[in-house]
C-alpha cells in the first residue's frame, strides 16, 4: 500500500513537467507546431493550397487554404461551399496532395467536379 501512495505522490510532484514531457511526445510524433501552449507566440509557416480566387487567398493570409489542416467550409445552400471546394482539392491534387470530401449536404456532382480538375480516382 505504501508503494502505490508514494507512485502517486510522485507522479503528480511536478506537473509541469509531466505537461512539458506530454507537449514533447506530441511533438515528436506529429512534427513541430502540432501541440503548443496558448501563452506561446511562435509562428509557424504553413503552406497554402489556392482557393482559385485571389481575392479569398488573400484574406485568408495570401496563402489560401492551410495546408495539412482540415478546413469546414459553412454557409447557406448554394453558397459555393461545394466549388470552392472543388476548386481548393483540384489544386492540392495539382501539387500531389492528398484531399477528402465529406459530403453533408449530398451535393456533390461527380461531373461538376472532372470539370474543375478534381481526379475522382484519388479522391
Amino acid at each position: 500500500m505504501a508503494k502505490s501512495k508514494t507512485r502517486k505522490k510522485a507522479a503528480t510532484d511536478n506537473p509541469a513537467g509531466m505537461l512539458d514531457n506530454a507537449l514533447g511526445q506530441i511533438e515528436q510524433a506529429f512534427g513541430p507546431g502540432s501541440i503548443m501552449k496558448l501563452a506561446d507566440n511562435s509562428k509557424l509557416e504553413v503552406e497554402g493550397i489556392g482557393t482559385g480566387a485571389l481575392s479569398l487567398d488573400l484574406a485568408l493570409g495570401g496563402k489560401g487554404m492551410p495546408r495539412g489542416r482540415i478546413v469546414e467550409l459553412y454557409g447557406p445552400e448554394s453558397s459555393g461551399k461545394t466549388t470552392l471546394a472543388l476548386h481548393v482539392i483540384a489544386n492540392a491534387q495539382k501539387s500531389n496532395g492528398i484531399a477528402a470530401f465529406i459530403d453533408a449536404e449530398h451535393a456533390l456532382d461527380p461531373s461538376w467536379a472532372k470539370k474543375l480538375g478534381v481526379n475522382l480516382e484519388e479522391l
